[in-house]
């Protein structure tokens, strides 16, 4: 189903372009080497209510700056909500293409490249993504001294500068400062988080913390780090979050359907390179999220993130390497129920303010009444009305109450809005944080990819306190890929850690929160040995798996290759563990039932 899906939105996308529009953008003025930022605005205002139009660029480099863009208050999810400057405001287009022809868009200061709102078949093809001055600040550690812990380091990208002012390193952007802020330490052998990344993190301040500039591109450090750290270390700053490192992301997609963006490159972006809200059926095919050599970090955030959307994730083919978060985030999300007003109207809030102002729901829309105690679902019903009041509360109006609804704290779960994922043959490595995170109800398959991370590998996870991402999953096949030194980061990640995340405050409820998931015939590069962390889960398989010991890190772990807690209906089959030197051993908690285990080399359950 999900093949033929696919298939006929491909069709129905190339017999438009066969009757599309070609207009060359050289045509209107817009040639490389200098601002076509006013000049792309009217072109794209002069298209207004034209289908099947192809705007083709000839190869250059292309230049954009905010002074001239038009600009309109965005509220993107994950992204910090403001007043938005955008190049390309993609606005109810039909059968919109942009073809770069191998051309570069370079972006100076704070601008928004890409917009796509209540547009149908929108196709981004070979162009790339990238900033005269990257988001993220970048020190190298030249020198260091154990005794005082201290170091210098060379600042990258010296003509824009750097001062010290108060004992603060203060960088220069296109029209801003940026402090140190959010920060993480890199490996130049790997160009990925260094080992044990957290005994490098620079505090932002301290009685103890000195800083000394010495040169235009030298500054020096004394007591700003728990370790001191070796020469050659990269370090990666982005400023204060929430509210100052997440205001441009490269691509933003909302309320849009048929979504194809191939041949795309994105070096740079002060956020994710492609957020997608509430879209039907998104396509990525060889999109490259990379640094460039003058750099060692792409994005702020994750390569790419997916919410409240339905239909098919295709992403296939792409590269997703060096962001400072994860590579693939797929979920929908939760809203408070703050109030019963009666008449099945309810007071909503988004509790987490990256959140504020997404389209929860819309009229004909099924909604999940949830316990926000054991996150799980409670009764369905469907949105007769919503009344947004401002971007963080708004009042929704049910068709149906049950008549024992629970007094405890709830929440909204909208199970209308669940994609299915299709994954095949990405690689996605040397990044912060995890390769992918998948919480949706739909079918979901991930085959034949190359997965190496700081944290875990693939996180199932959903969670109705932190960020509010659900929920579930119900079908998911995870087959044939292969991980690698997963969980550098701290030395405790595993390919593949299912569980919400509950607080002291929440609990296990009686039934389980994932479903059906299958991890088999994957191929793990292990040094910590590592494979399955299951945590409330119905229905697991995870058979014929290889791990191989790796000595790429330091080896050896306390945690079990295998722990399973509150989880039925598991079976744990022809897994073969090669070259560990110490024991491994199944952990299960009490709670567990109906757990199969057999014909696992190098694994015992005793």
């Amino acid at each position: 189903m999900i093949k033929f899906l696919y298939t006929a939105a491909v069709y129905f996308f190339l017999m438009g372009a066969i009757h599309a529009q070609v207009i060359n953008v050289g045509d209107h003025g817009i040639r490389p080497g200098k601002d076509v930022t006013l000049d792309v605005n009217l072109l794209l205002e002069s298209l207004k209510g034209k289908k099947n139009v192809t705007l083709f660029f000839p190869k250059g480099q292309y230049e954009f700056y905010p002074e001239n863009a038009v600009e309109a208050y965005r509220a993107v999810a994950n992204h910090d909500n403001s007043i938005k400057r955008m190049a390309f405001p993609l606005f109810g287009f039909e059968n919109l293409t942009l073809d770069g022809n191998g051309s570069t868009f370079m972006f100076h200061g704070k601008i928004c490249p890409i917009i796509i709102d209540g547009s149908t078949n929108t196709v981004l093809k070979n162009f790339s993504i990238d900033w005269e001055k990257s988001f993220v600040n970048e020190l190298k550690v030249i020198e260091n001294d154990t005794n005082e812990n201290s170091f210098i380091a060379e600042v990258a990208n010296p003509k824009f500068g750097f001062e010290v002012k108060d004992n603060e390193i203060l960088f220069n952007h296109y029209d801003w400062q940026d402090g140190i802020g959010q920060n993480i330490a890199f490996d130049p052998k790997t160009r990925a988080p260094i080992w044990n990344t957290k005994d490098y993190f620079l505090k932002y301040s301290g009685s103890d913390v000195k800083i000394v500039k010495l040169d235009y591109n030298k500054a020096k450090f004394t007591n700003i780090t728990k370790e001191t750290p070796p020469i050659g270390t990269l370090f990666a700053t982005y400023g204060p979050s929430p509210g100052g490192n997440r205001f441009a992301q490269a691509i933003h997609a909302s309320n849009s359907k048929d979504i194809f963006i191939q041949n795309v490159t994105v070096y740079a972006a002060g956020g994710m390179a492609l957020i997608a809200e509430r879209c039907e059926n998104i396509t990525l095919n060889k999109l490259v999220v990379t640094s460039r050599e003058i750099r060692n970090f792409s994005t702020r955030a994750d390569a790419a993130h997916f919410l409240g959307c339905k239909g098919l994730i295709k992403v296939e083919n792409c590269l997703l390497q060096h962001m400072l978060d994860d590579g693939i985030n797929v979920h929908g999300a939760y809203v408070n129920i703050d109030e019963n007003r009666g008449d099945n109207t309810f007071m909503c809030s988004i509790s987490h303010q990256q959140q504020w102002g997404l389209t929860f729901a819309e009229p004909g829309d099924n909604i999940m009444f949830t316990s926000r105690e054991t996150v799980l679902p409670i009764s369905a019903t469907t949105v007769d009305d919503i009344k947004i009041l401002n971007d963080n509360r708004m009042l929704i109006t049910v068709s149906e109450v049950p008549e024992n609804l629970p007094t405890g704290p709830l929440s909204f779960e909208n199970i209308t809005w669940n994609p299915d994922i299709v994954m095949t043959k990405n690689i996605v490595r040397e990044n912060r944080a995890r390769s992918a995170l998948i919480s949706t109800k739909g079918k979901v398959l991930i085959e034949n990819n190359y997965f190496s991370s700081q944290m875990n590998g693939i996180l199932i996870e959903g969670d109705n306190k932190a960020w509010y991402e659900s929920g579930g999953v119900r079908d998911i096949t995870i087959n044939n890929n292969t991980f690698v030194d997963i969980g550098f980061g701290d030395g405790e990640g595993y390919p593949l850690f299912v569980s919400p995340m509950l607080t002291d405050e929440q609990r296990l409820g009686d039934e389980k929160y994932h479903q059906n998931i299958r991890f088999t015939n994957n191929v793990i590069k292990s040094y910590n040995g590592l494979l399955v962390h299951a945590r409330s889960v119905k229905g697991l398989l995870i058979e014929g798996n290889t791990i191989d010991l790796s000595t790429d890190y330091p080896t050896g772990s306390k945690l079990p290759p295998i722990s399973l807690d509150y989880c039925e209906d598991v079976t744990i089959t022809k897994n073969t563990f090669n070259g560990f030197t110490w024991p491994l051993r199944i952990e299960q908690s009490d709670n567990n039932t109906m757990i199969h285990i057999k014909k696992n080399k190098g694994l015992s359950d005793k």
